[in-house]
């Protein structure tokens, strides 16, 4: 990325985050919060702590540079689906907490956990608000695509497109689930859950939306943006299953070894089991699906995983499909803006040496 590109980036973040704050700031005003609730309140602070404790804003970032392929102007609605297409992240980002136990997130104390710690001797209250909350950033990132100040028709489009951007989240996390039952998931299978699960809310979506606000249809194009995003969607669900063990916990914000724990068949455990056996692979095998399992043994794996050669095999996965997204994205110099292409075709790859 050169220098103009990151100082986009820069601003893009502390522009939105600015507009996150000041949108949890006024939300409990909008709310129609019964004034006997306790609990409501409780739940907004935990969204508005989670939400603006950290991230990358990804997808922030996608939508504007999205609408830079058809304007340098500025566009209205835009800051309407940033909003959007941040609380749907944080409605994932909850949920995904129940889903796996997860008690970090974001270098600070997951939703549920909060919970957890309010609620001591009652975990089922715990996991009913901690789903609640979800459920709530969930409607709330409709809501402000419906108050946003664009033409009816732009908002129209847009609810439709983060409507089905949740559903396909959804069945992203149901098919992620399922993979854990199956013996051996093959790579269609693992393609898959990045695509659902990452790929169409992370990245078609965004784009879709700076598209839309730009006053381009996104339909007419939707063969090749599912195409580059499902592309990106493979590479970033592989650095991440990277980074999960050969990554460093105070960069991540939270423990290595979740995918190990979990018992999870991510692409690096699933590479992991491909490249190993013996007293190796058995010492995989019994950490695999073992919540207590040690640092030091998530530890011994790591270094497993880096003698095989699994570690240099994650790169270059990662820079193959970074690559093939590249590829379909300089694809649209004709059509748009250059330096919007030219961002969308360097962004894979700039991702992946995040990845080091």
């Amino acid at each position: 990325m050169t220098e103009q590109v990151m100082q986009r980036v820069a601003e893009y973040e502390r522009r939105f985050n600015t507009l996150f704050e000041e949108y949890f700031d006024t939300l409990s005003a909008r709310l129609d919060v019964p004034s006997l609730s306790r609990f409501t309140p409780d739940c907004v602070e935990l969204l508005w702590d989670v939400s603006l404790r950290g991230g990358k804003r990804f997808r922030v970032v996608a939508l504007n540079e999205a609408a830079r392929l058809v304007t340098a102007d500025p566009v209205e609605g835009l800051d309407a689906a940033a909003l959007s297409v941040e609380l749907l992240q944080t409605s994932g980002l909850v949920h995904d907490d129940v889903i796996d136990d997860g008690p970090v997130r974001r270098g600070g104390p997951s939703t549920y956990y909060a919970y957890r710690e309010r609620f001591p001797e009652h975990p089922h209250t715990a996991v009913g608000l901690t789903v609640l909350a979800g459920d709530l950033a969930l409607v709330m990132s409709l809501q402000v695509l419906l108050e946003s100040k664009a033409p009816m028709g732009v908002r129209q489009a847009m609810v439709e497109v983060q409507t089905r951007a949740a559903a396909d989240t959804f069945m992203g996390q149901i098919i992620d689930v399922e993979r854990d039952f199956m013996t051996t998931p093959d790579e269609d299978v693992l393609h898959c859950v990045a695509d659902y699960k990452t790929a169409r809310y992370s990245i078609l979506a965004p784009m879709q939306l700076g598209l839309l606000a730009a006053g381009e249809q996104p339909s007419l194009f939707e063969e090749e943006l599912r195409d580059y995003a499902r592309l990106v969607g493979i590479s970033e669900t592989m650095r991440d299953d990277y980074l999960d063990l050969f990554g460093e916990a105070a960069r991540l914000g939270k423990p290595t070894g979740a995918d190990i724990r979990d018992g999870k068949h991510s692409y690096t455990v699933n590479a992991l089991l491909a490249a190993i056996t013996g007293p190796e692979r058995r010492t995989v095998e019994a950490a695999l699906g073992d919540s207590s399992c040690t640092p030091e043994t998530i530890a011994a794996i790591r270094e497993i995983g880096e003698r095989r050669g699994v570690a240099d095999q994650m790169q270059a996965y990662m820079r193959r499909y970074a690559q093939q997204a590249s590829a379909v994205a300089a694809g649209w110099r004709s059509r748009w803006r250059e330096e919007a292409v030219a961002f969308f075709e360097q962004l894979p790859l700039w991702s992946v040496e995040r990845a080091r």
